[in-house]
This record gives structure tokens, C-alpha cells and sequence, in this order.
């Protein structure tokens, strides 16, 4: 039997045994879902004793007047950003980067720099992506001048702008300077403390794509000044001068610019030259061939790889951000610290009083550099390497009036020579030494001699370091962590700066660069528009009437003032 055969016989059987009018109802049942529905009409209709509405199928095309800023919050970061910052500054800037009289009409400046802050104000790192998203967003419209029906311009023309029309013109640092200086206009900066630091940005390389390149490790921010402080030493103390080889302009070097021989696994400086070679080392490293630019950082407690360091100096008061400056991460913090001090000191006329770094920074050149330029510096401290049940290196007294070293034991550590990394060397006689009974917790020299290294600069590393132990000094280094750390964490979290977008440091300078300026627009439009509320706010005038009036009363309700100034004579705190 067929397969329409037995289903004909089964119909048949299903007739007979339940009647005509069941088989009806089942055949009914079977074919109900198939059957089209009416579409209702009206507003509503009743089912189930319940009343639904009908899917509004023509909303998306009906025609509605309104206007665009309608559709934007009145709270919306844009709006808040384009109502105290100006950007007409930007289009004078690139005035001359464009053909007046040539070519099709170009794009606003002002239009693809704000398509650029919007990526860094919201982290969107793909710039394909960013054109896609202000696409469907209407407040990224309204911001850029936009209108719903406007196309927005493509990704390839901020690129290519970035590549030949802007490379190598300076402005993204114009527009950064630009932007601290509008926070200058509105009293945002106090510019008497400033805070340095550096954070790691990860390469847009591969840390296994490398080759072992040689570069000179020498110095050459201080080497100059360093040479003439050693060869006024040495002559001061009856000795020849070092000869010195030309050597070209020092690599990019991870080691301290002055570091202390022994500590920390640096090697000890020698006393005499052996040849000319001598004074420019060399040593190894690892360079990338993805990104040559990016240097192979290897710290404690960071990550291994190619890296990017952004050394970034904020404000005291409000934390904005007045310089950024980026090296390859394989080059000291404090290397390029006194060049861009000075460098923010000049460019906006800040009248700095005190700074705070972290203990990267506590160096001889840097301490001598702050000391020199009358600035209240506060370090954190970093405690020294030290060998198991050996004596601490502060149990040798130093005596500055006798140029001289006393061990433990009593015995006299005279001054030998100065090496040409500008250490002072001190030795012991071994006569007294081979006789001491503490010599095993002294030192481990076949000769029975110890010796101590003294940089040419060390009391301006005490004069420093005995800033930390003051009231002043804990005030002004407690903010550190409030400031610039909570810059780099900011800028980190929301504004995607943990990787290098580009390759080469020019290109993440530029980087850098927008993403500081665009934490400085948002933090000075908050702080505008909160100080703009507060001058409407009843409290506010309720607290300046008692204020006045508590005024006349502060002789009588303010006790006298202990002993002794509590704050630094050369600055107020901030």
C-alpha cells in the first residue's frame, strides 16, 4: 500500500469510528494556524476579554518637527565642552597648512580635530569605528555641526590629513598649549605645585620581532657639566685630568643617569681610564623591527616588552595636565624631567614653588637641578639595596668639614680620587682593617680595604631627601597620588591610553598630545559648569553672607597660631 493510499484509509477509518462532524472539527483545527489573519482595524481590538494595541508600522516615517539640539542633553559632555571651550584657535593654527586658490574645497580643521577628541573623550581607538559611530549618533552630530541628512567624512581623510597635511607641523602640541592656556584664563591653574610622572603606553609591536642592536649608554643631558665638576675636583686635589674621547650622542639608556656604583646591580665605576673607549660605554639592546622608535622596558613589578613612557606634569590644584612628553620605555624617568620643567615653566609663565616626584626621579642631576632653580623639592624614597649582615651604608659617618669617612670601628676612610662618572672614591688602610674585628660585617676584599663612592652632587640629594621628613613636605607629597596617578588612571580606564595607536614616537607624541588635551577640556568644562550652578545656588550666597559676617569675629573666635611658621616662606600652599 502507497503512501496517499494509507493515509486515504486512515481518513476513512477516522470517519467511521468518530462520525462526520468530528473529522470536520480535527480537519478545521489542523488548518486554522495556516489561514491569514485579518488585520485590525481602529485603534484597538478585544481579545480574550484583554485589549491590545496595534504595531505602530509607519513611526519610522512619519515626519516630525524637531530640531537637533533637541536631542541633546542639556548634561551631555558635548554640550558642556562645546559651551566652555573654543576651538576657533584651531582653524587659525592650520591656516597655512591649506591652498587658498588650488584644489577642492577642504574639510574644516575644526571639524576633523573634534571627530579626533571625540575618539579620545569616549575610547574609541579605531578611527573606522568612530566614523561609524558618529553616524548614528546624534550628539557626536551635533558637536561636529553635522545635520541628520550630512555625511560624515570618511575615515581615510583623517588619516590622510594625519600623514601628509599635519606630520611634522607641531600642532597637536599648538592645540594642547592652547587649550592649558584657556584654563589659565579661567583660574584653573595655580601652577605653584606641580606633580611628574611617567606612565608605560604598550608599542604596536611584537616583543618577539627584534634584533640586537649596540648603542652608547653615556649621558648626554649632564655629561658636560658633569666633566667640568670632575675635572675641578680632580685639579683641587693635585690630580691630572681624565682624557676623554668625542664620543657621538648617547642612545636611549634604561639606566640610572647617575648610578650609584654597586647599588642596584650597576656595575662599579673604575678609578683611572684604561683607554679612550672607556668613556663612551656601549652595551646591547633589543630593538624592535616592527616599531624601531619603541624602546624594550624590563622594570620591576611592569610588564615586559616595547613600550611607550608618556611623562606627564600636572597642576596642583585642579590636576590639569600642563605638559606631556613622550620617550621610548627603555629611557629613565628622570632624563628629560628638568628639560620639560622648564620647558612649562616658560611656555605659560607658571611662578612653580614646589614639585613632587616619585623615587624614579631622586637622582644627583635632578636634585641638583631643582635646588639650583630655588624649588622646595619632595621625593619619594626608595630604600637601597643592602647585603645580608653587612653594615648599612649610613652607619659611615661623613664628615663634610674633613672630607672624610668613619667606619663603625672608629677608623678614618680618606678620599682617594674622583672617577669620571663623578663619584668620589674613598679607601680604607688596609693595615688597620686586617686587624678589625667587625671587618667581616665591613667588607670582603682580598686586600682588606673598604671602599666608599660619594657623588660630586650627594648634598643635594640630603638637602632634598630632608624635605620628605617635614610637615610641608608630607602636605605637598600626599597629594601626589590624587593627581598625577589619577590622571594616568583616567586616561587609562576611559580614554583608551594603555596601547600606542600608531607606530614611531612622533606619531604617539601626537597621541599623547590630544588625549591630554581632551582630559584637560573635560575637566575644565565640569569645572565651569559646577562652578557656573554654584553661582545660582542659594547655598551659595547663604555661605558668603556668613562668611562676611564671620569676617569681623575671626579675631575673637580664631586662637593665636602656634610657633614657628607652618608653611614653606617661599610659597603659599595651593
Amino acid at each position: 500500500m502507497s503512501g496517499r493510499s494509507g493515509r486515504a484509509a486512515g481518513l476513512l477509518a477516522g470517519v467511521r469510528c468518530d462520525g462526520r462532524r468530528n473529522w470536520a472539527a480535527r480537519w478545521a483545527a489542523q488548518t486554522a494556524d495556516k489561514a491569514p489573519r485579518p488585520r485590525p482595524s481602529g485603534a484597538s481590538f478585544f481579545y480574550n476579554s484583554g485589549m491590545l494595541k496595534p504595531a505602530a508600522a509607519t513611526a519610522q516615517t512619519e515626519l516630525e518637527m524637531v530640531t537637533l539640539d533637541q536631542l541633546v542633553p542639556r548634561d551631555h559632555l558635548l554640550r558642556l565642552i562645546d559651551t566652555h571651550i573654543r576651538f576657533d584657535f584651531i582653524r587659525e593654527k592650520c591656516e597655512g597648512l591649506y591652498c587658498a586658490n588650488n584644489g577642492r574645497p577642504a574639510i574644516d580643521p575644526v571639524v576633523l580635530f573634534k571627530m579626533l577628541f571625540i575618539g579620545y573623550l569616549f575610547g574609541v581607538r579605531s578611527e573606522r569605528r568612530l566614523v561609524r559611530e558618529i553616524e548614528v549618533n546624534v550628539a557626536y552630530r551635533w558637536f561636529l555641526g553635522l545635520r541628520l541628512t550630512d555625511k560624515v567624512p570618511d575615515a581615510s581623510t583623517l588619516s590622510q590629513n594625519r600623514r601628509r597635511r599635519f606630520a611634522g607641523t607641531g600642532i597637536e602640541q599648538e592645540i594642547f598649549d592652547a587649550i592649558v592656556e584657556q584654563a589659565i584664563e579661567h583660574k584653573l591653574i595655580g601652577g605653584r605645585v606641580l606633580y611628574t610622572d611617567s606612565t608605560h603606553l604598550k608599542a604596536n609591536a611584537n616583543k618577539r620581532h627584534y634584533e640586537q642592536v649596540e648603542v652608547e649608554q653615556t649621558p648626554a643631558a649632564y655629561l658636560a657639566e658633569l666633566d667640568a665638576a670632575v675635572d675641578a675636583e680632580r685639579a683641587a686635589a693635585g690630580q691630572r685630568p681624565l682624557r676623554r674621547a668625542q664620543a657621538a650622542p648617547a642612545g636611549p639608556s634604561d639606566a640610572d643617569p647617575t648610578p650609584e656604583p654597586g647599588a642596584h646591580g650597576a656595575p662599579a665605576a673604575p678609578s683611572e681610564p684604561t683607554s679612550e673607549a672607556a668613556a663612551a660605554d656601549t652595551r646591547q639592546i633589543k630593538r624592535s623591527t616592527v616599531d624601531p622608535e619603541a624602546g624594550f622596558m624590563v622594570r620591576d613589578q611592569k610588564p615586559v616588552g616595547f613600550f611607550y613612557l608618556d611623562h606627564r606634569t600636572v597642576d596642583g590644584v585642579h590636576a590639569l595636565i600642563v605638559d606631556t612628553h613622550v620617550t621610548p620605555g627603555n629611557v629613565n624617568d628622570a632624563t628629560p624631567y628638568l628639560e620639560r620643567l622648564d620647558r612649562a615653566r616658560m611656555r605659560f609663565d607658571l611662578n612653580v614653588g614646589a614639585v613632587g616626584l616619585d623615587a624614579g626621579y631622586f637622582t644627583p642631576w635632578v636634585c641638583k637641578g631643582i635646588v639650583e632653580r630655588g624649588l622646595y623639592g619632595v621625593m619619594g624614597y626608595r630604600r637601597p639595596s643592602h647585603r645580608e649582615g653587612y653594615f648599612h651604608k649610613r652607619e659611615y659617618a661623613y664628615d663634610p668639614q674633613t672630607d672624610c669617612y668613619r667606619c663603625p670601628a672608629g677608623q678614618i676612610i680618606v678620599y682617594r680620587g674622583t672617577n669620571r662618572m663623578g663619584y668620589r672614591e674613598y679607601a680604607s688602610d688596609p693595615a688597620q682593617c686586617r686587624q678589625c674585628p667587625q671587618r667581616a660585617r665591613c667588607t670582603q676584599s682580598q686586600n682588606h680595604q673598604k671602599r666608599i663612592t660619594r657623588h660630586l652632587w650627594q648634598h643635594f640629594k640630603e638637602q632634598i631627601d630632608a624635605h620628605r621628613l617635614t610637615d610641608l613636605g608630607k602636605r605637598l607629597y600626599a597629594p601626589r597620588k590624587e593627581t598625577v596617578e589619577r590622571s594616568f588612571a583616567d586616561a587609562k580606564e576611559l580614554h583608551g591610553h594603555r596601547y600606542a595607536r600608531f607606530r614611531g614616537l612622533a606619531k604617539v607624541q601626537a597621541q599623547c598630545l590630544l588625549s591630554a588635551a581632551c582630559q584637560n577640556m573635560k575637566k575644565i568644562a565640569l569645572l565651569l559648569a559646577r562652578r557656573a550652578a554654584a553661582l545660582f545656588s542659594p547655598k551659595f550666597w547663604l555661605c558668603g553672607a556668613l562668611a562676611g559676617s564671620l569676617r569681623h569675629l575671626s579675631p575673637i573666635l580664631t586662637p593665636p597660631s602656634p610657633a614657628g611658621p607652618s608653611r614653606h616662606p617661599a610659597f603659599p600652599i595651593v
